[in-house]
């Protein structure tokens, strides 16, 4: 039988958030998060696809945007000297966009998801 899994707003930023942090600790390389997603994306009923799509998509784009800023915080600090010498320029980043409101967000296109899949 297969397994249900939950795909609350919650769940799904908890679901990212693990993997990010796995990333960062070095447990899971990029293709382990890759398989990763894919074997979570297939426990979802297919009914529920289109709002864990969209979950999904807020999680992320608010992610990026928050990591954006936090860098862009730093490199642009006096604290952040010989940081500037290793990493590329704030402006080689793309300018910090604001972390979007759930009403902001639009419905995500099916593609996008793919990269996941």
């Amino acid at each position: 039988m297969p397994q249900e899994i939950s795909v609350s707003y919650q769940a799904i930023k908890s679901k990212v958030y693990k993997l990010i942090d796995a990333a960062v600790e070095g447990e899971k390389s990029e293709q382990q998060i890759r398989e990763s997603m894919q074997r979570w994306w297939k426990l979802i009923h297919p009914a529920d696809r289109a709002v864990a799509q969209k979950y999904l998509l807020r999680v992320l784009e608010r992610s990026h945007a928050s990591l954006n800023s936090m860098t862009h915080a730093f490199l642009e600090s006096g604290v952040a000297e010989t940081a500037n010498a290793l990493a590329p320029g704030p402006e080689s980043m793309g300018k910090p966009q604001p972390v979007p409101h759930h009403s902001e967000v639009s419905q995500p296109s099916k593609p996008v998801l793919r990269a996941f899949l």
